[in-house]
């Protein structure tokens, strides 16, 4: 389906009526929503409007010289890169307007979750979309080379429940900058600091094994239901 110039996949509960809460979901560098469906499918099993985004040159948006232009000197891809991880977070306001305006999410539970370049957009959204009440960031960074960049805008979080899952030996998205941004954040959320939590995973590369993968999904989806749902 499409919501309004976006392209998504939809995994729906089984036994709940709209509108519900909801998790939208953001795919990798060179991935597309389709490859998240069993995450999708998880989420929907939990009681969410799971929504898949077809992120900017991805999916059925994909630019066709998207791997040839990725396969250039890292500074001209990171500025191509987060050219598209901003773009995407522009549209996550009109997203959830339209989820909202179909009757499908309730406005008072919206969650977004992501992984890698989806974990960069993830920030972007907390950072500018306050409809969003709980978010995990998987294996991303807040800090982008872009005028936008989430990490710059640290007051701009609270009261979000944010959690981020990193892996230590990650040299894809190093660690560093979400923990930079967590410790940022720590005073922020002072008031209520059960609604931010980092967590590291012990001798894990980017691409996680299965079972960390399932894991961290898992950690996911449980805290999206305390603070989403």
């Amino acid at each position: 389906m499409w919501l309004g110039q976006v392209p998504a996949l939809v995994a729906r509960p089984d036994s709940m009526d709209a509108p519900l809460p909801t998790v939208i979901w953001f795919h990798g560098l060179s991935a597309d929503k389709e490859l998240h469906q069993p995450e999708l499918e998880r989420f929907a099993a939990s009681g969410f409007l799971a929504v898949g985004i077809d992120s900017a040159g991805h999916g059925e948006r994909r630019m066709p010289d998207l791997d040839s232009r990725f396969s250039q000197p890292r500074e001209v891809t990171g500025r191509l890169f987060y050219a598209l991880v901003a773009q995407t977070v522009a549209e996550v306001p009109r997203i959830i307007d339209t989820l909202i305006d179909r009757g499908m999410s309730d406005p008072n539970r919206i969650g977004a979750a992501g992984v890698s370049m989806g974990a960069c957009i993830v920030y972007g959204a907390v950072a500018t979309e306050p409809r969003i009440c709980g978010a995990v960031a998987l294996l991303g960074s807040p800090e982008w080379t872009h005028p936008d960049s989430p990490h710059c805008r640290a007051d701009s979080f609270y009261p979000t429940a944010l959690l981020s899952i990193t892996a230590e030996l990650d040299e894809v998205v190093p660690p560093v900058a979400a923990r930079n941004l967590h410790d940022k954040l720590a005073a922020r959320y002072a008031a209520r600091p059960e609604r931010l939590m980092y967590r590291q995973i012990a001798g894990a590369p980017h691409f996680l094994t299965p079972e960390d993968w399932l894991r961290a999904v898992g950690e996911a989806i449980a805290w999206l239901q305390r603070f989403a749902k």
